[in-house]
């Protein structure tokens, strides 16, 4: 079992857990699945992993002077400029299966810097506005944890509408054992109500 007591360790830890949660909202499902969007914004599963791949190569190498090695895989400034919503999927040429990989790969490139460096190291987003770009490590593991749990949270109802999956985490759904559809009908009834 983890020691959570030291802050940087449980922020690691999180991080971490929440990693391997969003791409579990993944498993088992087909490249269509996983690229239909599935809100009126065209949020998408595998959009969700290259989005948040993307971030943390920015948080966790830009900001504090950390190139990702391989530019031509994260999505440039210029790519967003004529399409802001360029890291949100997948395009022809991306598969599910090298959008997970490169994920992957950033975790691996994310640590290291959370690794080398105390949480009060200082960094700067190039991206904020200069009065409020310089930041600490312990910002940004903050700022990135935040941004990865609301996204796999939305993860987590878009699975849920795809087949019923649902939960925290592979093997423990953290949801209780319930008749959903009499609970949802009771949901409703009250609903109507008002």
């Amino acid at each position: 079992m983890t020691d959570l007591s030291d802050p940087k360790t449980a922020l690691r830890h999180y991080l971490q857990d929440g990693r391997d949660a969003l791409l579990w909202k993944l498993d088992g499902l087909t490249e269509r699945e996983l690229r239909l969007p599935r809100t009126p914004t065209g949020t998408n599963l595998l959009g969700m992993v290259k989005h948040m791949a993307n971030v943390e190569i920015g948080y966790f190498g830009d900001t504090f002077g950390r190139p990702w090695p391989t530019p031509d895989e994260r999505v440039s400034e210029a790519e967003l400029d004529a399409d802001p919503q360029a890291d949100w999927y997948a395009t022809e040429n991306e598969s599910a299966a090298g959008v997970i990989d490169l994920y992957r790969r950033v975790w691996t490139f994310a640590d290291a810097t959370i690794e080398a460096l105390p949480l009060d190291a200082h960094g700067r987003v190039p991206w904020w506005p200069d009065h409020r770009s310089h930041v600490t490590l312990g910002r940004i593991l903050v700022h990135v944890l935040v941004d990865l749990t609301r996204h796999t949270g939305q993860a987590d109802i878009l699975r849920q509408s795809i087949d019923g999956t649902v939960g925290m985490q592979a093997g423990n759904s953290n949801i209780p054992d319930e008749d959903w559809p009499t609970y949802v009908g009771k949901l409703t009834a009250l609903a109507e109500r008002f």
